[in-house]
């Protein structure tokens, strides 16, 4: 079972980039041990460097020193949580892996590892890729006779123990990743997503960092499961003084057994390393993603979207009349939300049918398709295609379709059930009417949903748990509709913001951040989604005066003040707008497509304010002469006035010209409240070098509560010499 020769190249290794380095122990026989995972050492000895912080071997549970492994074994001595659980009917529970091939790869070293008692082989894959985000991903092969059942493969990168705070999130449906922060003590912190989607409590990123790491100070290393099905996601620290992140996914009994020859690729997990602060760590991640050969390079077009304007109530008047109001505004994207197909005139039926209504589309979706080219929009299309509806053609016709533990369906949830794509049959039926879809209509975009939790999913036919065979029949879906459609762009969306992970973005262009359109909720929200996510593929919607979801009355500007921070769109009735309202709107898509290039391609920053009811964002141009912040206010100050914040990230050495941003300037008497104005709040503005606005900052003016207002930074000359013109 073992390869002819070794063309091991072991030993110490140095894995970086971009500032951050990952120091591997492979001298072996025994599995990788990460040595060093933070700021590059550089040309140090690296064999020095693993003597100097090598613990001493005492007290620990074998004689010597127990060094846990990215995929810790207790063979080792180590009683942690176990890298890897599986056995042969109760026998080869324990792994005693020994590695025989180290290979350097372009971004990383790929290690080829055996058990000969356990006949197991495994594969590990550990890159640096170039924006100092490390991942890593192992492949479990049953190299023996009979089944190899598999219960869990976990991955764990160590932290130091200067690293005592966690954050990581929670939430629910419309109020998704909110922060929680804990000790980080002796014992396991496990955050389980058994939803069968990324789910709106996932961990998310799990950070451990240094005492009071914030947003621009502070040691944090992070680390993302890019899963988009049940996983687990996890930080450990024992009285050894060894801590470290892990994850990878969570599999029901009975997922996986590997027969003789088969494998199990667990998902990537993702980490990076920040001294300064959370926002090393979203810089990173997003130049990560920008970095990808699939990423968006065209400018995010401006979307309408139906639903919240009209819900189920189509018809080509009042469509053509939303898309009208639409291009009078400026959008760039129309897209038709649910409630075109089958017998979908409301959420309790027709989901599953994708063949357009003849009752409702008699013509089919040309006639609106060619109201929305003609405006120069672009046409997109809802659909939830691992749904089903028991009222549904497709359902009577295959209820075998549907996922089940056995003879029992699960409990509905919104009158729906699961669509089992990992069943060959129905899995060709939904890639076939998609692909009709596509094929026949001139769509541009789908708005791809997951409106439900999967429960007691398992393939109805033989009652297996059915979780991990559903996620990878996604991904399947959509690579293959993307091979036949490349062109068309997708979006994540799952009751919101239900399946956002960077395993769903190797597929897709954008997200949806949470079906709260509401712009209070939205403020951290967006701030906690583009901790991984980049602006440009984060969706982030203006909608109706009164929020649908909350109730609650919110000016435009605040609406669409923060709305412009992300992947820009609109969800209201446009053409009941008045006269005002609309030019108002058009003025802020105008001003999202003058900086969507800035916005798009800059460094996300975000102020540490001490004062609890302001927050301070910006983006800044990846050469530092153009800067757009935006000064949030959710509540009122305890300060009357408040006190100044810094406008961080800025290059010290240039010189700003830092004035109100219109058409976010003196929105609802925000430059000026109460007739007092604040001195630099003029088109005037200050003149103020990037070192200074980083330190003493601006003085923030009174606001009220739910209100924003822009602050435009542009470099107008460096010290002493550099030239930048506005």
């Amino acid at each position: 079972m073992r390869p002819g020769t070794n063309t091991a190249e072991g030993g110490l290794l140095r894995l970086s980039a971009a500032g951050t380095a990952l120091v591997l122990d492979c001298r072996g026989p025994a599995l990788p041990v990460v040595v060093h995972w933070g700021a590059d050492p550089g040309d140090e000895d690296l064999a020095e460097l693993a003597l100097a912080v090598a613990p001493q071997p005492i007290g620990f549970s074998a004689d010597g020193t127990v060094r846990p492994a990215i995929l810790p074994e207790q063979s080792t001595g180590w009683l942690g949580h176990p890298g890897l659980a599986g056995h042969r009917d109760g026998r080869a529970w324990s792994s005693a892996f020994r590695t025989v091939e180290v290979l350097r790869q372009a971004h990383g070293v790929h290690l080829t590892s055996f058990d000969d008692d356990a006949r197991l082989a495994l594969h590990l894959e550990i890159e640096m890729r170039p924006a100092g985000v490390v991942r890593t991903r192992a492949t479990l092969t049953n190299a023996g006779d009979g089944i190899y059942r598999l219960e869990h493969l976990t991955l764990f990168l160590p932290v130091p123990a200067a690293a005592t705070e966690l954050l990581d999130f929670t939430g629910h449906h419309l109020r998704e990743r909110a922060p929680q922060r804990t000790a980080f003590t002796h014992g396991l912190r496990l955050r389980e997503n058994r939803t069968g989607r990324t789910g709106y409590d996932n961990a998310f990123l799990m950070c451990a960092g240094t005492p009071g790491f914030g947003n621009r100070h502070g040691e944090v290393w992070g680390l993302h499961t890019a899963f988009s099905g049940n996983s687990r996601t996890l930080a450990e620290r024992n009285y050894h003084g060894h801590s470290a992140l892990g994850g990878g996914e969570l599999l029901l009994p009975g997922e996986i057994g590997l027969a003789a020859g088969e494998s199990y690729t667990s998902p990537w997990l993702y980490g990076c390393w920040s001294d300064r602060g959370l926002d090393g760590i979203s810089e990173r991640f997003h130049t990560h993603l920008r970095a990808r050969p699939q990423h968006p390079q065209r400018d995010r077009p401006v979307v309408v979207n139906t639903w919240e304007a009209v819900y189920f109530d189509h018809s080509l008047d009042r469509l053509s009349a939303l898309a009208r109001a639409a291009a009078e505004v400026g959008a760039e994207r129309f897209v038709l939300d649910d409630g075109w197909f089958g017998s979908r005139r409301d959420d309790t039926s027709g989901l599953g049918d994708w063949v357009v209504s003849d009752a409702v589309w008699p013509d089919g979706l040309h006639p609106l398709i060619e109201v929305v080219r003609g405006l120069g929009m672009e046409f997109g299309l809802w659909v939830e295609p691992e749904m089903v509806n028991p009222d549904s053609d497709v359902a009577r016709e295959h209820p075998e379709w549907m996922m089940a533990a056995g003879e029992r369906l699960p409990p509905p949830a919104r009158s729906q059930q699961v669509l089992d794509l990992g069943n060959p049959a129905a899995f060709d039926y939904i890639l076939q009417r998609l692909d009709d879809l596509l094929s026949t209509y001139d769509i541009a975009y789908l708005k791809w949903d997951h409106n439900r939790d999967l429960v007691d999913a398992g393939h109805p036919l033989n009652g297996r748990a059915g979780v991990h065979d559903q996620t990878y029949a996604a991904y399947r879906l959509l690579d293959t509709l993307r091979e036949r459609h490349p062109a068309v762009e997708i979006e994540s969306c799952s009751s919101g913001g239900g399946r956002v992970d960077l395993e769903i973005l190797e597929r897709t262009e954008r997200v949806w951040a949470s079906d709260c359109i509401d712009a209070h909720e939205r403020v951290p929200i967006q701030r906690w989604t583009s901790l991984l996510v980049p602006l440009e593929l984060m969706g982030s919607h203006v909608g109706s005066p009164v929020a649908h979801t909350t109730q609650r009355a919110l000016p435009l500007a605040f609406q669409a003040g923060t709305a412009i921070f992300g992947h820009l769109g609109i969800e209201w009735d446009l053409s009941g707008l008045s006269a005002a309202e609309s030019a108002s709107l058009a003025g802020w898509v105008s001003l999202y497509k003058s900086v969507r290039g800035l916005l798009h391609s800059g460094t996300l920053v975000h102020a540490d304010v001490a004062d609890d009811a302001y927050s301070v964002t910006g983006v800044v141009a990846p050469d530092f002469s153009d800067s757009l912040f935006m000064v949030i206010a959710t509540a009122t100050s305890a300060s009357y006035p408040p006190g100044s914040v810094p406008l961080p990230g800025l290059d010290p050495g240039l010189r700003y010209h830092v004035r109100p941003q219109p058409p976010g300037d003196v929105a609802d008497g925000n430059a000026a409240a109460w007739g007092a104005a604040l001195p630099w709040c003029t088109p005037q503005g200050v003149h103020l070098t990037g070192r200074t606005l980083g330190a003493s900052g601006l003085r923030l003016p009174v606001m009220f509560p739910d209100r924003v207002l822009l602050v435009r930074a542009t470099a107008v000359a460096d010290l002493p010499d550099r030239v930048v013109t506005e």
